[in-house]
């Protein structure tokens, strides 16, 4: 029975050379325990409310963290300085809606502005929090609803007692974010789109599908009905381009070496395809889409439970028990406010104790997504120059999420008492820019990223998203990216099928699957003999436009761990070759499921501390051969003479 897939693009997804890198290929693999459609649409439905809840926490803390720091800065300034730097402050948390200062009784300076709707609903809290802050005390309200939408009164009063700071956060985070699962999890069919002229095909066979239902999205892609992919062994000329153009009536020409893109004001794909047979070609084939739909539901409703600081003291805290630097195993933990509580997934595959190996270099890492938000505090001092496919005279901000949330788990700045950690130190984040603000994308826009990241700098490249079309377009820009010694990484897909992904499937690429703090395979993950590794992706906690922070789950979530992991490998040994890189990283994974390579593991969840290990022994060159055997000869020695 078909299964629940998505075009899983979101737009809002190593002893080495154990077996021959080569003979990878996209097999099927047996299916596991047969789950019926409803059971894992609700499955799914309860994962997307977990996540909900997590990027709630989140938000709640950070901004406890970040009230708490502003107060103590605050409290030293003049009244003048004092509205400048809330107004400041403001404009970088737009989610603030409103801020005020009190000092002792009195509201001293208000900022931001909410309508006489949301002041009636949080008139009772904020008056609350006023006498809360009078005591001493901090306070955070539950949940205030409104039109679907959430708000909180946070109140911190300042370390003297004589002042304080009350504010009303609107949490449409935690809408984006169920907006964000509802795709990335394919809890939703995908409709056309009405930015886009699309349809539906069988990946296999090329037959159109209609889909109704996200069961009737499995093995199925979306393509641009008028238009086709066709790659030339010889460049046409420019009268065969002119004939070609009057034939079909193109609308729309591009072209990335000896592939074009074709437009017809009338003509659809299959009777393109068929034009274009009669011309020297390699291929000829659909325009393929990368995307999600803009479906938006309300928040769950059983959220209404969330702990707040109010309920349960403590609990919410600014991660005062982080920060430690190593204790007696050899571990790093760091002080960043979100770290200790929430970023399981960095500890359960030994990155703390890899960080006392190497925490990263100068290896540049290409995020080919929807862009990165180039102003988050914890990202933007490891941003590089990038590139946005779309629009060329635009920089690769992000406006989905998705692209910033896979960036922070690769290099979110560390140790900065700030959010969360990266699993790397100082390696250089390179956001491209394919997706938009629908999530969606095509292949021209993927393909034609990937090889832009190749050529400015990228030693790695992630790619959170993929469809289930082996198209040979992407294929030729996988191919140019790994022959220029790319690393490349990709989500194998979150729809629990064997049906193998792209571009996760390609020989090229590290094609990961999804793990739960249990180190069991997430229920959503895609399997197959394609899969190389597995990494965690339920609940993981990242960076998030607009200074937020959030919590999402997926295959898109883990392919960033084993991107970063390949960038701290080539930051320990930059002489690896990119082959060489992926298998040090299977052969050192820990194997899970049925002992050796299986199809829902791979080669089994990715061992930081073993891989950065192997990586440094293997960086040993043989000029230190003759050291390294006298050294060996004398301990045999040694050895012998204790006997």
């Amino acid at each position: 029975m078909r299964r629940l897939l998505w075009p899983f693009a979101l737009v809002l997804a190593g002893g080495l050379f154990l077996v021959p890198w080569s003979a990878r290929g996209p097999e099927r693999a047996p299916e596991p325990e047969f789950v019926p459609p409803d059971q894992e649409l609700a499955m799914k439905r309860q994962l997307l409310q977990k996540d909900v809840r997590l990027t709630d926490e989140l938000c709640r803390n950070q901004c406890l963290s970040d009230f708490r720091h502003t107060v103590l800065e605050l409290e030293s300034f003049s009244a003048s300085r004092i509205e400048q730097a809330l107004r400041e402050w403001q404009s970088k948390h737009p989610q603030m809606k409103r801020l005020i200062w009190f000092s002792g009784r009195e509201a001293a300076i208000s900022v931001g502005d909410t309508d006489e709707r949301i002041r009636r609903l949080t008139e009772v809290e904020l008056n609350e929090a006023k006498q809360r802050a009078l005591r001493g005390e901090t306070y955070m309200s539950g949940p205030l609803e409104s039109d679907g939408e959430r708000y909180f009164v946070l109140g911190v009063p300042a370390p003297s007692g004589e002042s304080s700071l009350i504010g009303v956060v609107h949490q449409q985070i935690l809408r984006k974010v169920a907006d964000h699962q509802n795709k990335n999890l394919r809890i939703v069919p995908y409709p056309a789109d009405h930015r886009w002229k699309i349809e539906s095909v069988d990946s296999d066979t090329l037959r159109d599908v209609k889909v109704e239902h996200p069961e009737d999205n499995e093995g199925t892609s979306h393509y641009h009905i008028n238009e086709v992919v066709v790659k030339f062994r010889k460049l046409p000329t420019d009268a065969e381009m002119e004939k070609i153009r009057a034939d079909i009536d193109a609308t729309l020409v591009r072209k990335l070496d000896h592939t074009y893109v074709f437009q017809s004001s009338h003509m659809e794909m299959k009777e393109l395809v068929d034009y274009f047979r009669k011309w020297d070609i390699e291929y000829a084939e659909p325009h393929y889409l990368y995307l999600t739909n803009t479906i938006i539901p309300p928040i769950p409703a059983d959220d209404a439970g969330i702990r707040t600081q109010a309920e349960n003291g403590a609990d919410l805290d600014d991660g005062a028990d982080a920060g430690k630097s190593a204790d007696a195993g050899g571990i790093v933990q760091p002080n960043d406010a979100l770290y200790a509580k929430y970023q399981w997934n960095l500890p359960i595959i030994e990155t703390e104790a890899g960080w006392k190996i190497s925490t990263g270099g100068d290896v540049p890492v290409g995020i080919v997504d929807t862009g990165v938000d180039p102003e988050h505090p914890d990202l933007k001092d490891h941003l590089q120059p990038g590139y946005n496919v779309l629009d060329t005279s635009a920089s690769p901000a992000d406006d989905v999420g998705h692209g910033t949330h896979v960036a922070g788990v690769v290099a979110a700045v560390v140790n900065n008492s700030l959010g969360i950690a990266g699993m790397t130190w100082v390696n250089p984040v390179i956001p491209v820019k394919v997706l938009d603000d629908t999530g969606a994308g095509s292949t021209y826009g993927v393909a034609q990223g990937i090889i832009w990241a190749a050529d400015h700098g990228a030693k790695v490249i992630n790619l959170s998203l993929g469809n289930y079309a082996d198209a040979n377009f992407l294929h030729d820009a996988i191919r140019y990216a790994f022959d220029k010694d790319v690393i490349i990484v990709a989500a194998s897909g979150n729809d629990n099928t064997s049906q193998p992904g792209y571009p996760a499937a390609y020989p090229e690429v590290l094609a990961v699957a999804a793990t739960d703090e249990n180190k069991n395979r997430a229920s959503f993950s895609n399997y197959g003999d394609y899969i190389d590794v597995a990494a965690p992706g339920v609940g993981i906690a990242s960076t998030y436009p607009g200074n937020q922070y959030a919590a999402l789950s997926g295959t898109s979530m883990a392919s960033p761990h084993v991107a970063a992991l390949a960038a701290l490998i080539r930051s320990v040994n930059p002489t690896l070759k990119n082959t060489e890189v992926m298998d040090i990283i299977r052969q050192t994974a820990e194997d899970l499921g049925p002992p050796g390579k299986d199809p829902y593991f791979g080669y089994g969840q990715i061992d930081v501390a073993k891989a950065l290990r192997s990586a440094k022994m293997s960086g040993r060159t043989l000029a230190d051969l003759p050291h390294r055997l006298s050294r060996e000869y004398e301990l045999i020695k040694a050895r012998y003479a204790r006997k």
